[in-house]
């Protein structure tokens, strides 16, 4: 689970990146590899979404814990 949520976290964030830059310079990073609506960028912005909604379930089924520890269990 631990490379689910490293994944996610890097996903999130290249999300909130893309998020800041459009907001702030009026540039989608996304969409520099394609097309604002290509099926490149459909696809990574469903994967963002889903680590989102990955990072907001992930502790619940783990205890209340994101693991990001490097120790197994």
């Amino acid at each position: 689970m631990k490379i689910a949520n490293v994944i996610a976290y890097v996903l999130v964030l290249l999300g909130a990146l893309n998020w800041g830059l459009y907001g702030f310079f009026n540039f989608n990073l996304v969409s520099i590899f394609g097309g604002a609506r290509s099926v490149f960028a459909i696809i990574i912005y469903t994967l963002i979404a889903l680590s989102a909604v990955w990072l907001i379930i992930s502790p619940c089924i783990s205890n209340g814990k994101l693991d990001m520890s490097d120790k197994d269990k």
